[in-house]
């Protein structure tokens, strides 16, 4: 590795292949190059990144078609890389639980790739996906992602929503009747976003995909890929957003960054910025005992060298862990559980017949409009919000 091992502490914090941490290629491998900027960094091999995440204490990476294949790679070529690329798994005992295909970068995809008015371009993007998908699963993915970066508009004049989620919903039924053909193991996870490249682009939040997912043809092998970034760009708050995936048996994997409100697709190391909502996430994956990956989908400043990715790198699966022991520390907290219990005991002691998982049937109807309920002492009684809210403060800034 460039870096001295001495760098990264080895504590109780420091991340291991058992905590599941996934990168993509496109991520440390992100040279610095944006809209106003050329590159800063030179680009990494795929078997250069997997040797040094491996040595980060990651678990995989994943990757979308043109991260380890370029697009116009001879048949040679392509057989070299995928050679090279194997063996460093191989080495490294790295795995690529998930997949995707670049369908935003090339001019071909410039007025969307399923949903573009040219069907000649829609036909190339089935095409270019089946291939991808055949290249996942030959390197062992079980997931595989679609996030539509030019599925959508700048000017609603050119196509209708309708028709817009009409041709996904096409190229989604396509693709799971192409997999479920070749027998793969492989689910779908559909990741939304508001806008960016695109004015506005369809389904923008993991919302809209979940309800979008019950129209499918194959909706069991659908779920969502929520990402931090794509849900706190329009202010959304992204426990939210994880919870009802969650609550639904939807959650097939996630993006985890930094964002800030406002602002566009930021991609920061995970936990820079709004540490409590980070907290909450993380609390709500631990609790849950998510079996599923922790993808960080984000990059280095453009200020850094490689030393400064490697950094980043380790920083992001380091905050994970350090949020996570700030979760046993919540639930382990004398004053924090005395307020749960009480709001426990108030959420479950039956009111009227009335108390959790309650079902409709025509005696507790009766019964309840006939009960005469003291609004105004329902309406009294404080919830001690302000002092949980404090004391979890508290926990974060480890005072407690």
């Amino acid at each position: 590795m460039s870096q001295s091992n001495t760098r990264y502490p080895k504590d109780r914090f420091a991340p291991r292949p058992e905590d599941h941490f996934t990168w993509g290629l496109w991520t440390v491998g992100n040279t610095g190059r944006d809209p106003f900027g050329l590159a800063v960094r030179e680009p990494m091999s795929a078997a250069k990144i997997v040797r040094e995440l491996s040595q980060l204490g990651a678990y995989g990476v994943n990757l979308h078609d043109e991260d380890l294949i370029p697009f116009d790679a001879t048949a040679g070529e392509r057989d070299r890389i995928l050679r090279e690329f194997k063996g460093a798994l191989s080495e490294t005992g790295m795995k690529v639980p998930m997949a995707t295909t670049n369908l935003f970068s090339q001019p071909v995809f410039r007025e969307g790739a399923f949903t573009s008015n040219d069907a000649g371009v829609r036909a190339f993007a089935l095409q270019k996906t089946m291939r991808s998908i055949d290249l996942g699963v030959e390197l062992g993915a079980t997931t595989y992602v679609f996030w539509g970066g030019r599925e959508g508009v700048e000017t609603n004049a050119c196509k209708t929503p309708q028709d817009g989620i009409k041709r996904f919903r096409e190229a989604m039924n396509f693709l799971t009747s192409y997999v479920r053909d070749n027998k793969y193991n492989l689910k779908f996870a559909l990741e939304a976003k508001p806008n960016e490249p695109r004015g506005d682009i369809f389904l923008p939040t993991t919302g809209h995909m979940l309800a979008f997912i019950y129209t499918l043809e194959h909706p069991e092998m659908v779920g969502v890929n929520p990402e931090v970034a794509h849900e706190q760009m329009p202010g959304l708050d992204f426990s939210h957003a994880v919870g009802q995936a969650l609550e639904a048996g939807k959650l097939f994997h996630i993006d985890l960054n930094g964002q800030k409100p406002g602002r566009y697709d930021q991609d920061l190391r995970f936990a820079s910025e709004d540490q409590k909502g980070a907290f909450f996430l993380v609390k709500l994956l631990e609790d849950a005992r998510w079996d599923g990956m922790r993808h960080f989908d984000s990059h280095a400043y453009r200020t850094e060298d490689e030393r400064g990715v490697w950094d980043f790198a380790y920083a992001s699966m380091r905050s994970y862990n350090i949020l996570k022991d700030k979760v046993a520390k919540f639930h382990a907290d004398p004053e924090i559980r005395e307020i749960l219990r009480a709001l426990e005991q108030r959420g479950t002691t039956p009111v009227a017949g009335v108390g959790p998982g309650v079902k409709y049937d025509r005696a507790l109807a009766t019964t309840l409009k006939a009960h005469a309920f003291d609004a105004g002492k329902l309406g009294a009684r404080g919830y001690d919000y302000e002092r949980l809210d404090q004391l979890t403060t508290e926990v974060l800034l480890g005072v407690r």
